[in-house]
């Protein structure tokens, strides 16, 4: 299943260390009305066939970012780029059907536990029924923006304004529980997103250790480098959706360590950087070698999102700059690899982008309304 479905399209506030890009690194171009138009047809066939699926009435732990989140970006952009509430309307039933099926978990929070639910037989983790940080930070994301831009609405605000505020306590709720769990650990100048070893015990309910020592530093896995760029950008979203500088102050720490990983070469490119790298003694064995393999990915799409989390910091003004961005740009065309967060920035990348692009395929349910809402509303309102 392609990954590149979760974009977001880019904020352009900006800050201290981003906070006026140059000419070339802002978004401007046009799409011709006859594709737009034959885009939108063809993305409209796609998304309603994919909602007759119901993923939202079934998926559970990690299952939620890869199966729903991917949905309900592309009904919010495509409200973005439509101005078309139904997209709303589809997006708010899939929303409260994955929420509803929520379960109170053994310290008293709300999750989605399911048996493989870590994504990985590193620690044996897929072993425990657990719920999942990355699911609910990949479906938390369009939903909070979505519930942003129903609040600012008044139309929208008038029908779904209380749903719209009831998820954005539900997206604070869920950062206080991973939070108080401990999965955020401290990695040199920044922290990573961790998996932890306990999940509920079926038959009890309970833990399956309650008497787990979370802060202890040898004990736990760090997510690779996508899943640690998607939940920081869920952080970014709740930034943008309620204002609270915390979420983006935990989004940047990630992003220092990201922003440590790539190493510049002479020729002003990026080397491609590992897919999973140690954080801390927590990703050792006894043996003292790492827990999993360090190296470049073959699935290029791990990287696509890597990307766009860069691009999107950058646009945050958080920790990647300008700079940042025009080597990913070299480094894009000079390996031949499509990145679809840099389409907007570089003349080469959109003609190869917008040759490649599928509008009837999964990828296409986001990378479409997400594409053509850069022309249909300013950069600064806007957030790949």
């Amino acid at each position: 299943m392609a990954v590149a479905a979760t974009l977001l399209l880019p904020d352009s506030r900006g800050g201290p260390e981003a906070a006026e890009p140059p000419a070339e690194l802002r978004p401007a171009f046009s799409i011709d009305p006859d594709k737009r138009a034959a885009w939108l047809e063809r993305w409209q066939k796609n998304i309603l066939a994919e909602l007759r699926n119901r993923y939202c009435d079934s998926a559970m732990g990690e299952e939620i970012g890869w199966l729903i989140s991917p949905i309900l970006t592309g009904l919010f952009y495509g409200y973005v780029a439509t101005g078309d509430a139904r997209w709303i309307d589809h997006l708010v039933d899939w929303t409260d059907a994955w929420i509803g099926r929520g379960v109170t978990e053994p310290d008293g929070c709300t999750g989605w536990p399911k048996v493989g639910a870590a994504g990985t037989e590193v620690d044996n983790l897929d072993s425990f029924c657990a719920d999942s940080l990355l699911g609910e930070a990949m479906a938390l994301r369009p939903t909070v923006l979505a519930a942003a831009a129903i609040l600012k609405a008044p139309a929208l605000a008038r029908r779904y304004g209380r749903r719209a505020t009831d998820y954005l306590a539900l997206a604070r709720s869920m950062f206080e529980k991973w939070d108080r769990r401990g999965v955020w650990r401290s990695a040199g100048d920044g922290m990573i997103s961790v998996v932890l070893p306990y999940g509920i015990e079926p038959k009890t309910r309970q833990w399956t250790a309650e008497d787990y020592d979370r802060s202890d530093l040898r004990l736990g896995f760090s997510h690779p480098d996508n899943k640690a760029n998607l939940v920081a950008l869920w952080l970014l979203a709740m930034t943008e959706a309620t204002g609270d500088p915390s979420y983006r102050e935990r989004a940047a720490a990630w992003f220092r360590l990201m922003k440590s990983r790539l190493h510049l070469q002479a020729d002003g490119t990026f080397a491609i950087w590992n897919y999973w790298e140690p954080a801390g003694p927590w990703d050792y064995r006894a043996s003292g070698r790492p827990k999993h393999w360090v190296g470049v990915h073959p699935k290029a799409g791990y990287y696509e999102i890597d990307v766009m989390a860069m691009v999107t910091a950058f646009r945050h003004g958080v920790v990647f700059t300008a700079r940042d961005v025009e080597r990913l740009i070299r480094t894009a065309n000079a390996t031949g690899r499509l990145w679809p967060a840099l389409a907007p920035y570089d003349a080469a990348i959109r003609s190869r982008f917008e040759h490649a692009l599928m509008p009837g395929g999964w990828e296409g349910l986001v990378l479409v309304p997400w594409y053509l809402a850069l022309q249909m509303a300013p950069p600064a309102q806007t957030e790949l």
